[in-house]
């Protein structure tokens, strides 16, 4: 009995959208302010050239305005199939029921991103459909599921009686938690959710401005429209995961801290290139680096040694370019002040190593510190911004200020494309490797270390002037990340 239901089911949805199918872009010019909208949430999300999956891809506009590499669409309307294949001779699209026992296997490759949108409520098992997708996922592939929030249905509804909206059948109502719970118990992990479109329409400018500024504040992001789940495949290739690191030491005037920071630098795995970067000292610092590289007791730990010295100024500047240089899978940040153990990396290692995040961030927040470690204004001025820029990222952040962050060098190269427009403001570097992991959707974890007070030398930050930097980076995170 089931199976006839089921089956009738399925054939309601394929008469209903077969009948709008002609009708298809005349609603979507008619609700114009809406699908302007989520379109461009989706190409903040999905890089141009990106290899795209969509799932329910109706006529095609969505992933058609993608412009993805490759793309294909999947709909079980044929007469919607076809109007997408006018329109975009450019992209794949087949008419099939996704929930099609083989489908997924047919296809037979692996795609960057994978698209669901307003489909989910019409399929019948949704979390054998999810289970399925594991087969079309790599260890970077993001799945982006976007729905209309159950708080708009009813208003959605009566729109559509009034012929102001393109009519919907019924279907399962999902908030973005039953979505992410769901996502779950299939073997996906949630990334990152998203609320937008405040106000679907473009009413002279307006819509656009309520919906960049307004749509994103706390509370009122309640009353969006639009909902967006962002979850990536736990079910990935153990062959996949790094196996090989390079640890990046930028120093400046730490010579007493050297041998020290190799000394007590744990064998973490078995391919560890070290690399010193130095900042034009008066210490002796670049000496001190050129003798210790050479010494056997390192190189018979099993560690690669390089050192290069600073082009420019700046952290950010010097990280940057022994970035350039390491040739390893994860690039590791060891602040030379050693006020982060050395000894704490294997615990960094771990989290990447084993795919449990894509970006680790450590926070200096958790445990004791020792006395003069921090400041007591840096400490408040830190829990500040760890508010703000937990709700600027959309991921938990204690300590944005850490030094010692972890990165894939593949993610890293990819966050230099996507952050081209930030700027270079940011002296640290901090920030702009924070934010490409958001834009990137990378899956963060922290990593709690015992802050230890420096041994040797001053530190090199100016509070007040480095403070009033970070205040700009805030705001330019809303702009940037958060209004768009």
């Amino acid at each position: 009995m089931s199976v006839d239901k089921d089956k009738k089911h399925k054939e309601l949805v394929k008469r209903h959208f077969d009948n709008l199918a002609a009708e298809r872009f005349s609603w979507i010019k008619k609700s114009s302010g809406f699908y302007h909208e989520d379109i461009r949430f989706m190409q903040e999300l999905i890089p141009v050239g990106s290899s795209i999956l969509e799932i329910g891809c109706g006529n095609g506009n969505l992933i058609g305005s993608l412009k993805p590499s490759y793309g294909l669409g999947i709909d079980i309307s044929s007469k919607m199939i076809e109007e997408a294949k006018y329109k975009y001779k450019d992209i794949d699209f087949i008419e099939a029921d996704i929930e099609q026992k083989n489908l997924f296997t047919e296809i037979n490759r692996k795609f960057e991103y994978i698209i669901i949108s307003d489909t989910i409520g019409y399929l019948i098992d949704i979390e054998t459909t999810l289970e399925k997708l594991h087969k079309l996922c790599n260890i970077d592939t993001r799945i982006i599921i976007a729905h209309y929030s159950p708080f708009w249905e009813p208003i959605l509804n009566f729109a559509a009686r009034l012929k102001l909206k393109m009519p919907e059948l019924s279907k399962t109502l999902l908030n973005e938690n039953d979505i992410s719970s769901l996502l779950s118990s299939s073997d996906f992990e949630t990334v990152k959710k998203q609320k937008k479109i405040i106000f679907p329409f473009r009413f002279f400018g307006l819509g656009r401005l309520l919906n960049r500024y307004f749509s994103c504040l706390p509370l009122l992001s309640s009353l969006c429209v639009r909902n967006y789940v962002i979850s990536r495949s736990l079910k990935f290739n153990k062959s996949e995961l790094p196996a090989s690191a390079s640890v990046i030491i930028p120093c400046r005037n730490e010579k007493g801290n050297i041998r020290n920071a190799l000394k007590r630098l744990p064998a973490f795995t078995k391919d560890i290139e070290v690399i010193f970067v130095e900042g034009n000292s008066s210490d002796g610092t670049w000496e001190e680096v050129k003798k210790v590289i050479k010494d056997s007791t390192f190189i018979n730990k099993g560690f690669t040694m390089k050192a290069i010295q600073q082009k420019g100024k700046g952290k950010a500047d010097a990280v940057f370019q022994a970035f350039e240089l390491a040739s390893k899978d994860v690039l590791i940040i060891l602040d030379g002040d050693l006020t982060v153990p050395p000894e704490d990396i294997p615990k960094f290692w771990k989290k990447i190593s084993t795919g449990e995040a894509e970006y680790i961030n450590g926070t200096r927040l958790i445990y004791p510190m020792e006395q003069e470690a921090m400041r007591f204004l840096n400490y408040i001025a830190n829990k500040i911004f760890s508010i703000l820029f937990t709700w600027l990222l959309g991921q938990a952040y204690t300590d944005t200020l850490c030094g010692t962050k972890v990165i894939r060098k593949k993610h890293y190269d990819k966050a230099q494309l996507i952050n081209k427009d930030l700027g270079d403001f940011d002296p640290f570097g901090d920030f702009f490797i924070i934010f490409g992991a958001s834009r990137l959707n990378l899956k963060m974890v922290e990593v709690p270390i015992k802050y230890r007070a420096r041994q040797y030398g001053e530190t090199q930050i100016s509070r007040f002037s480095h403070g009033f930097l970070l205040i700009k980076m805030v705001v330019f995170a809303f702009f940037k990340l958060k209004a768009t």
